[in-house]
């Protein structure tokens, strides 16, 4: 953007003079003010394109000028400035919808990438809403609409997300989204398995390697950070990193710098962290397991995807696509049908797999059917369907909602188990208010709390 104008606010000469260098070299017009009062006046009387703010002024608070500008210029990005080693400044700065921060001393080249890229978003955003290219979230319910409301303001930010939800929800599909979303969309999008790298080789995996620093390493090996070099990165089951690693992750998103294994110098990276588990990280902080420092830097935007018994309107649309991609793969000319009792059927059932587990039922029904019209005699389910799509998931399961093979595990525990899974599913649903939670599961509020207590959910 050639005529992108840039507005510095700081009151530190030097700084200023250091940042306006660098910005008249890419060719960018910018401006100056010293107080948060000064800066405010520019930017009504001025349209601006980024603001660089520091977050000590003589009258105040970046942090003010950011909710100032959150309220009434949204469409302006604005990155802080902080001092070495204040990340939690920094972490609060995202939180509050700070698109980027850089640290003093300023280092020119990741601050020419951070002006780079918040130029792209302004540029992108043209007025209105982001567009992308790609693939798509199906389903018009009132949570898939606030999960895409949702995707579209976290993209305009470079804050780490983390995305929650159930197995098979789809949550690599909204890191996708995000990426697609934003102003590093041009760039690559890493996604890495945590839990399926074997742990004598995932510092090698994630920061690469020299040639000679171990037996085996026979050439340099670019890592899957730097790989991602310039986009995103997306670490899938995050919570399954073993403890040496989550201090090298720690480092690497405080200092956006990394060391290939054998090297002795740090190497600066330009990437976005998002990540996901199905897993609670509170659960695993508490038990120790999941070190607090690094989920709050993960966890700085935290996206839920709903699952699929939370949006049963959403299964006809969802099944008539996924017919029409078993279609396409098998080069039939015809997608095969589904029946509304078929339909029906599909929508009292409480999908523990959730959409993964649709396209599986599909597939299978696909087969066995006889006409290319599935019905419900078709399909196959592995627990009994609930026959009110609208209660809380597993409520206080009755025995017949146990998987058909409990393997070797006692009735009992299998039943606590899911009595555990709805009332904190419930606890969540309704942001941990135990009255509301009671309605929800159809129980009374001793009841809620006894059975908390017995199952030491607390």
């Amino acid at each position: 953007m050639p005529d992108a104008r840039v507005l510095i606010v700081d009151d530190e000469p030097d700084l200023v003079e250091l940042v306006a260098l660098t910005l008249d070299r890419m060719g960018l017009q910018h401006s100056a003010a010293t107080s948060l009062d000064g800066a405010r006046k520019q930017l009504q009387a001025t349209h601006h394109d980024l603001v660089l703010c520091d977050m000590r002024l003589p009258d105040g608070d970046g942090l003010d000028l950011l909710e100032w500008l959150q309220t009434r210029h949204p469409g302006v990005p604005c990155a802080v400035i902080t001092a070495h080693g204040n990340v939690e400044t920094a972490v609060r700065a995202l939180k509050l919808g700070a698109f980027d921060f850089v640290s003093k001393p300023l280092d020119l080249s990741a601050l020419r990438r951070l002006i780079t890229s918040a130029l792209k978003l302004s540029e992108r955003r043209g007025g209105g809403p982001l567009t992308y290219n790609g693939p798509r979230l199906l389903g018009a319910s009132a949570p898939m609409q606030q999960l895409r409301e949702m995707i579209g303001r976290v993209a305009r930010s470079q804050a780490p997300v983390h995305i929650s939800g159930e197995s098979g929800t789809g949550k690599e599909l909204v890191a996708r989204l995000i990426h697609l979303s934003g102003p590093r969309s041009e760039g690559p999008f890493v996604a890495v398995n945590c839990g399926a790298i074997p742990g004598d080789l995932m510092e090698s995996e994630f920061f690469g390697h020299k040639r000679g620093s171990f037996t085996g390493a026979v050439a340099d090996k670019k890592g899957l950070v730097q790989s991602a070099e310039g986009g995103t990165l997306f670490l899938d089951e995050v919570a399954d990193l073993p403890l040496h690693m989550q201090v090298k992750l720690l480092r690497v998103i405080q200092e956006k710098t990394v060391r290939p294994v054998g090297e002795t110098v740090e190497q600066p990276v330009d990437v976005r962290l998002l990540s996901a588990t199905h897993k609670k990280l509170v659960d695993l902080v508490s038990r120790g397991s999941f070190r607090e420092d690094l989920f709050y830097r993960i966890n700085v935007i935290e996206l839920r995807v709903p699952s699929l018994r939370e949006r049963p309107e959403d299964i006809p649309e969802l099944a008539t696509h996924i017919l029409d991609r078993l279609a396409r793969r098998a080069e039939d000319d015809e997608p095969a049908e589904i029946s509304p009792d078929a339909l029906a059927l599909l929508g009292g059932y409480s999908f523990p797999g959730n959409v993964r587990e649709l396209e599986n039922i599909l597939e299978r029904a696909l087969t066995l059917s006889l006409d290319r019209t599935i019905r419900p005699a078709d399909i196959k389910l592995r627990t009994v369907p609930r026959r009110d799509a609208s209660e809380p998931p597993a409520a206080m399961a009755e025995p017949t909602a146990v998987d058909e093979d409990p393997g070797s595990e006692a009735l009992g525990e299998r039943l606590d188990e899911l009595e555990r899974d709805a009332i904190v599913r419930a606890l969540e649903q309704t942001r941990y208010n135990k009255t509301a939670a009671a309605k929800l599961l159809g129980v009374t509020f001793r009841a809620l709390r006894y059975r908390i207590k017995k199952l030491g959910i607390e």
